[in-house]
Parts: C-alpha cells; sequence; structure tokens
C-alpha cells in the first residue's frame, strides 16, 4: 500500500477513534475525556493497528484508563466497521504516548540551562589570568 494512503487512513482512524472517545465519555461513569488519540499506527496488511493515546491523569490513575480502552475495544472497532470503508477491521491495540511529557521535561531542561546562562558575568574584581601572562611578556 501506498506511504501517502497509509499515512491519510491513519489519520482518519484517529478521529473517528478520538470522536468515538468522546461519545464513550459522554455515557461512562469514568471520565474518558482525560484521554487524546495522539496517533495511530496501521500496519501494511491492515488488520492491526497501534492507537497512540495521551492520558492526561496522574501516573497511579493511567493503567485504569487503558484498561478502560481495552474494555471498550471491541466497540470501538465495530464502529470503524461501520463508518470506514476497509476491507478488513483493523484490530487495535492501546498503547500510552509519553511523547508530550518527554517534550515538556526536555522545555524544563532547557528552561533551566537557559537560567544558568543568563546569570551575571563575574564582577571586574576577579583577576584574568591572561593579564598576568601578558604581564610577564
Amino acid at each position: 500500500m501506498k506511504p501517502d494512503r497509509l499515512t491519510r487512513l491513519n489519520e482518519h482512524l484517529r478521529r473517528e477513534i478520538g470522536t468515538f472517545l468522546f461519545r464513550i465519555a459522554a455515557r461512562e461513569t469514568r471520565d474518558l475525556s482525560v484521554i487524546t488519540v495522539t496517533r495511530v499506527s496501521i500496519n501494511s496488511d491492515l488488520h492491526t493497528a497501534q492507537v497512540f493515546v495521551s492520558i492526561r491523569a496522574p501516573e497511579v490513575d493511567r493503567p485504569a484508563f487503558l484498561a478502560a480502552l481495552n474494555r471498550h475495544r471491541i466497540e470501538i472497532q465495530a464502529h470503524l466497521a461501520q463508518t470506514v470503508c476497509l476491507k478488513y477491521t483493523p484490530r487495535l491495540s492501546f498503547k500510552p504516548d509519553t511523547s508530550l511529557e518527554e517534550g515538556y521535561r526536555i522545555l524544563s531542561i532547557l528552561a533551566t540551562l537557559k537560567n544558568d546562562d543568563s546569570s551575571p558575568p563575574p564582577s571586574d574584581n576577579t583577576p584574568n589570568p591572561l593579564s598576568s601572562l601578558e604581564d610577564t611578556l
């Protein structure tokens, strides 16, 4: 299958899964609105797809949200079978996407480095080692 078609199909699946999760969240007692589908990666044979989700919840609650997604997996696949015209309905597997957290971590490291670089230059009272060398020459 052509790569551009796979890219379009991944994006279409991401949108469909995201909107269906919104509908599930409206009727579910557990608040699934903290889940965002960040990307979908479907295999070239169209039989399996990995759905990467970002969960804006404390670290200890994330396994429960992934379990809730896996409970609704068959329902989501059935929705995809009705709305997306494919020969095969892909089997979904949900994976946590930590790229946003990694990005925030890198930004915080860069911010601390920037603060370290913006420290004031040393005062003129400190001796310059090169000036003593120039005096000896």
